[in-house]
């Protein structure tokens, strides 16, 4: 019979085989299948996978480094708006070239790829059981095809639209409490907007709008010399010189860098409509046919684990799904994800993404910005 000591020093060693075992495989589980081994091995012959990202220096530089060190396979991240890479997707997909293997977006990015048949099947890129398992996802597995049987691009985050921002040098909190106050004659000039006849966070609060306000609203405001502009660094420097009073439609984090350095920009939390819920920059798809189609696949379980969440939502200043995943840290942001506050059920009422949502409300309001923004 082993003794305790023998015992217990034997469950040591396996404990540290079992890190090492990890750590040399790159997996993220000692229980990773055998399909997943052959994948790594695959891919690391591939050499290298292409991914379009954000427009974000921050992720870039930590997904390259933390990526390729984990599994010695090049990450080729290609930094840019989600309708600029989507669309620089589709027309190499149909002049048969094979660059892109995996795209990241926002609501509305991907759809057109789908559209088109240009996408693969997403589950069959998610192998490990840490991506797989629905219950380490609040709310389950989500879908930005949301009306479709067969899935193509994954949602992985919630939260929520970001609120209208303002120069608290120009504008005092509560001369806003409502978007109709944007319509005083006051403010005319001096409201940028990001730009809402593209797929984007503007188009989304465009739509958003056309929703609650309607279209005599909408009208209004674009006879009011929006500053529309699809350069967040450019609205967000307008606004920190003083010449925009408000930014709308404006990711969190374009704004950041100019309120760490001291300017008076703040968020306009007291809104009476309230805010919709987002899903940010958080949808990827995987390339129909892709190139990499392995590395894809290391890709793909690596940034839906818990690593690749907390590295993208810390990046990009938004709440992921994922339940071990901390987020309450966006409270400083006066930004919340929405696993942290309410309820699926209670976040399916102010959804205001997926196919459902793109169809009835997005895409008409975007086209509508196109008929009346000249």
């Amino acid at each position: 019979m082993m003794r305790p000591l023998q015992l217990y020093r034997l469950l040591s060693l396996c404990s540290v085989l079992a890190a090492l075992f990890v750590i040399a495989g790159g997996a993220h589980s000692a229980e990773a299948p055998e399909d997943w081994k052959k994948v790594l091995e695959a891919a690391k012959k591939e050499g290298k996978v292409v991914v379009g990202g954000p427009p974000t220096s921050v992720l870039r530089q930590k997904f390259k480094e933390t990526f390729e060190k984990r599994f010695g396979i090049e990450l080729e991240l290609i930094s840019a708006p989600g309708p600029q890479n989507a669309s620089r997707a589709m027309a190499e997909f149909k002049a048969g070239v094979k660059y892109f293997d995996v795209l990241h977006g926002g609501s509305g990015t991907l759809e057109p790829l789908m559209r088109e048949n240009m996408l693969a099947p997403f589950m069959d890129f998610v192998i490990l059981a840490e991506a797989k398992d629905p219950r380490q996802w609040w709310g389950g597995h989500m879908w930005e095809d949301n009306i479709k049987t067969h899935r193509f691009i994954y949602s992985y985050s919630a939260d929520f639209s970001t609120p209208p921002f303002y120069n608290a040098d120009l504008v005092k909190p509560d001369e806003v409490k409502s978007y109709d106050d944007f319509l005083q004659p006051k403010w005319k000039g001096r409201i940028g907007f990001f730009e809402p006849r593209i797929p984007s966070a503007g188009q989304g609060l465009w739509g958003f709008l056309m929703k609650i306000k309607g279209k005599e609203f909408l009208q209004k405001l674009a006879n009011h010399d929006l500053f529309i502009s699809r350069d967040g660094k450019q609205l967000a420097d307008t606004m920190a010189k003083g010449t925009l009073a408000f930014n709308l439609g404006q990711s969190q984090r374009f704004i950041e860098p100019y309120i760490k350095a001291g300017i008076a920009i703040k968020p306009l939390n007291n809104i009476k409509e309230g805010l919709s819920g987002s899903n940010g920059f958080g949808t990827v798809a995987v390339m129909k046919n892709a190139a990499q189609v392995n590395a894809a696949k290391v890709y793909i379980n690596w940034l839906l684990g818990k690593e690749g969440q907390d590295l993208y939502s810390q990046a990009l200043t938004q709440g992921t799904r994922r339940l071990d995943v901390d987020t309450k840290w966006l409270a400083k942001f006066d930004s919340a994800a929405a696993k942290d506050v309410m309820t699926p059920e209670e976040f399916e009422k102010v959804r205001f993404y997926g196919e459902d949502i793109i169809k009835n409300w997005r895409e008409p309001g975007g086209e509508f910005a196109r008929q009346i923004l000249k």
